[in-house]
C-alpha cells in the first residue's frame, strides 16, 4: 500500500510531507526547496502550465495569466467575495449565486482545479522524492473553513489524482507537529495560527496522547494578503506623491508592487529599516523610498488586533482562563513578524517582550511564572505540513498512542415549526459526531416533511445559514401522528450528512451537504459575535413564538371542540370560554408585522385562564369520550 502523505495547501505556498522511521520531515520541490509557492502560470490556451517558482517569476511579467492566493476563493460563490479581494491581477468571475470562476485565455475554471496543478506538482515532487507512487494524502483546511470549502479542497485533491483520507484542521494539524505527545501527561495549548489568507486559534487538550480540540475560532479573510495589500497602497501612495503614474490601473505595475510588499514584509521580521526600490515603473519615473518596521506596525497594528477577539472567544468558548493555558503555540509564516508575537504576548501573557526590536529567535521558548509558555520551536512554515504527516501515518497504522479530535465550530440543525431554529450538533462537538431527533407534523393530513439544514447560532431559522432543504414523503396522519427521525452525522472531514426516516414505513433519505452550502466567510466569525449581541432578543423570540404555538394550538382544539360539543353546554359556560378564547386572540394580533415578537407575559397569561375555563370543557369531552367507548363495547358484544 503507498505511502499517505501530508499535504498544507496554502494560500502563500504548499507543502508536502511524510514520516519515515518515526520522524516527519518536509520533502523538497523540484527546485529544491521545501516551500512551494501556490502559484499557478497558465501560458496558453494549449494548456502550457507552470506551478511553483517558476510561476511565482512570471507574476510581474504576466500578471493577468498567473494565478495565487487561489485559496481565498476556493468553495466560494460571488456574493461571498469583498471588493478587497477581487483586486488581485488575474480575471476572476462570479455572479450572486454562481461558485468563483477564472478566466484566461478563453479557459473558464474552479478554483479548486488551480488548486488541483499546484496538488499535482506536489504529488510529482514526492513521488521523485520518495521513490513510488503517492495517491493517498491528508490535506490540511483553516479551522473556519465551511462545509463548501472544505469540500472543494478534497475535490482539489481528487481532481489531483489523490484519494484524500483526511481533511484537517491547520491549527489542530500544527500542534501535533509541536510534539505534544512529549508533554506531560495533561496539559492544554492554544496554537496561533496567522498564514497567508486566513487565522485561526484553537484550544487544545491532550491527554495521555489524546488531542482533543476543545474550541476553534478565526477568520477566513485575515493573514499576510491583508498585510501586503496596506503595503501596496502605502508605496502607491508615496509614487504619487512623488510626482509618479496612478499605478492601480496598471497590472504589471500593480504586480510588481505586490513582490515589493512580500519582501518587504519579510525583510522587516528581522531588519528595522528596508529600502524598496522599484526602477522603470514607467520609461522616465524611477521610484525609491526606505520604510522601516515601526512604519509597518503602524499600517497593520490594527489587523493583527484583529486576532484578540477571535483569541479570547475560542479561551471563552473552552471555558477557560488564561491561567489555564500550558503553552502558545506559533504557527504560519506570518507570526515571524514582531508586531504580531507581541501582541500574543500582549494577549496572553507569554513573556517579557522586547517590543523595541522585537528580539525572538527561532526555536527559544519564552516564558513567566504567571503565564503559558510561547513556543516557536518549530519552524511556523512547516509546522502544519509536519502535523499532517503525522495524521496520515496515525491513518496508515502508526503511531498509535496518539488520536486526534477535532471539533465543529459552528452550530447545526434544522428550521421547525414557527421558524425555529432545532439545534441537533452544537458548536464546538467533538468530531467526528453523530445526533438525531425525532419530529412529527405540525398540521393535519401533511404528505410530506420539509427537512431544511441550517447553520449558525441565532434563535431564528432566518438568522441563520441554510445549508439546503430536502422533503422526505409519508402517509398523511392527523398532525402529531407521523414519526421522522432526523440525524446528523459529520464525518472526519468536518462534512454534513442528514438523513430522514419515515419511522411508520421505514423509508429513508439521505443527503451529504456539499457545494449547496452558501455561507459567506465574513460572517462566519460575525454569526458568534451576533448570537452574543442579540441573545435577549433572541431568547424573546423563541419565548414568544414557542408561547404563540402552544396558545394556537390550544384555540384551535378549544373552538373545534365547542363545535362538536354545542348541544351539550350550557350559554354562559360557552360565553365563558369563547371569550377566554378571544381574550388569547386579541394577544396574538399584537405581534409584530415579522411574527417574531409579542407580550410573552400577556399572552401566557390569557393561555393560562383559557386552560382554566376549559377544565370543565375537557372533563365533558372525557365523558363523551368514555360513553362511545362503553356503546362500541356493547356493541360487540
Amino acid at each position: 500500500m503507498s505511502k499517505i502523505v501530508g499535504i498544507d495547501l496554502g494560500t502563500t505556498n504548499s507543502l508536502v510531507a511524510a514520516v519515515d522511521s518515526g520522524i516527519p520531515f518536509v520533502m523538497p520541490d523540484s527546485e529544491g526547496s521545501r516551500l512551494t509557492p501556490s502559484v499557478v502560470h497558465f501560458a496558453n490556451a494549449q494548456g502550457h502550465i507552470l506551478v511553483g517558482a517558476k510561476a511565482n517569476r512570471l507574476r510581474v511579467i504576466k500578471p493577468s495569466e498567473t494565478v495565487y492566493a487561489v485559496k481565498r476563493f476556493i468553495g466560494r460563490r460571488g456574493s461571498e467575495i469583498e471588493r478587497e479581494e477581487m483586486l488581485v491581477t488575474y480575471p476572476v468571475r462570479g455572479e450572486a449565486n454562481a461558485p468563483i470562476t477564472i478566466e484566461i485565455h478563453g479557459r473558464a475554471m474552479t478554483p479548486e482545479e488551480v488548486s488541483a496543478e499546484v496538488l499535482k506538482k506536489l504529488k510529482t515532487d514526492a513521488e521523485t522524492y520518495l521513490g513510488e507512487p503517492v495517491t493517498r494524502a491528508v490535506i490540511t483546511a483553516p479551522a473556519y473553513f465551511n462545509d463548501a470549502q472544505r469540500n472543494a479542497t478534497k475535490k482539489a485533491g481528487e481532481l489531483a489524482g489523490l484519494t484524500v483520507e483526511r481533511i484537517v484542521n491547520e491549527p489542530t494539524a500544527a500542534a501535533l507537529a509541536y510534539g505534544l505527545d512529549r508533554l506531560r501527561d495533561k496539559s492544554k495549548i492554544a496554537v496561533y495560527d496567522l498564514g497567508g489568507g486566513t487565522f485561526d486559534l484553537s484550544i487544545l487538550e491532550l491527554n495521555e496522547g489524546v488531542f482533543q480540540v476543545l474550541a476553534t475560532n478565526g477568520n477566513t479573510r485575515l493573514g499576510g494578503e491583508d498585510l501586503d495589500r496596506r503595503i501596496i497602497d502605502f508605496l502607491a501612495e508615496k509614487i504619487r506623491q512623488a510626482g509618479g503614474p496612478d499605478v492601480t490601473g496598471n497590472l504589471s505595475t500593480m504586480a510588481r508592487l505586490r513582490e515589493a510588499a512580500e519582501q518587504t514584509k519579510i525583510k522587516l521580521s528581522s531588519e528595522t529599516e528596508v529600502e524598496v526600490a522599484l526602477p522603470f515603473l514607467t520609461p522616465d519615473f524611477n521610484f525609491t523610498c526606505r520604510l522601516r518596521r515601526a512604519e509597518l506596525e503602524e499600517l497593520t497594528r490594527d489587523i493583527i488586533a484583529r486576532t484578540r477577539a477571535h483569541c479570547l472567544r475560542s479561551l471563552a468558548d473552552a471555558r477557560l482562563e488564561l491561567k489555564d493555558l500550558d503553552q502558545v503555540i506559533l504557527v504560519g509564516g506570518q507570526t515571524r513578524m514582531p508586531l504580531v508575537r507581541q501582541m500574543v504576548t500582549e494577549i496572553f501573557g507569554c513573556s517579557e517582550f522586547e517590543a523595541a526590536t522585537g528580539n525572538i529567535r527561532l526555536g527559544e521558548t519564552y516564558h513567566r511564572a504567571e503565564g503559558p509558555m510561547l513556543n516557536t520551536s518549530q519552524n511556523p512554515d512547516e509546522a502544519v505540513a509536519l502535523g499532517a504527516a503525522i495524521q496520515a501515518e496515525i491513518l496508515a497504522g502508526g503511531f498509535k498512542n496518539l488520536l486526534l479530535l477535532d471539533v465543529t465550530p459552528l452550530s447545526l440543525g434544522i428550521e421547525t415549526f414557527g421558524g425555529l431554529m432545532n439545534v441537533i450538533i452544537p458548536r464546538n462537538s467533538t468530531i467526528p459526531i453523530k445526533a438525531g431527533e425525532m419530529f412529527t407534523t405540525a398540521a393535519d393530513h401533511q404528505p410530506n416533511m420539509l427537512i431544511h439544514v441550517l447553520q449558525g447560532e441565532r434563535e431564528r431559522a432566518s438568522d441563520n445559514w441554510s445549508l439546503g432543504k430536502f422533503t422526505i414523503d409519508f402517509e398523511r396522519a392527523p398532525k402529531g401522528v407521523p414519526r421522522v427521525g432526523v440525524q446528523f452525522e459529520i464525518d472526519a472531514n468536518g462534512i454534513l450528512h442528514v438523513l430522514a426516516r419515515d419511522t411508520k414505513s421505514g423509508k429513508q433519505t439521505i443527503v451529504e451537504m456539499k457545494s449547496a452550502v452558501d455561507v459567506s466567510d465574513a460572517d462566519v466569525q460575525r454569526m458568534v459575535e451576533e448570537s452574543v449581541e442579540h441573545a435577549f432578543e433572541d431568547l424573546k423570540a423563541r419565548q414568544w413564538v414557542e408561547a404563540k404555538m402552544r396558545a394556537r394550538d390550544t384555540v384551535l382544539a378549544t373552538r373545534k371542540a365547542l363545535a362538536d360539543f354545542a348541544t351539550d353546554m350550557q350559554d354562559d359556560y360557552r360565553a365563558e370560554v369563547e371569550a377566554a378564547v378571544e381574550a388569547v386572540e386579541r394577544v396574538l394580533t399584537t405581534e409584530d408585522p415579522n411574527g417574531q415578537t409579542g407580550n410573552v407575559g400577556e399572552l401566557k397569561t390569557a393561555h393560562a385562564r383559557l386552560d382554566q375555563a376549559t377544565k370543565p370543557l375537557a372533563d365533558l369531552m372525557m365523558d363523551k369520550a368514555m360513553e362511545a367507548a362503553l356503546r362500541r363495547r356493547g356493541a360487540i358484544q
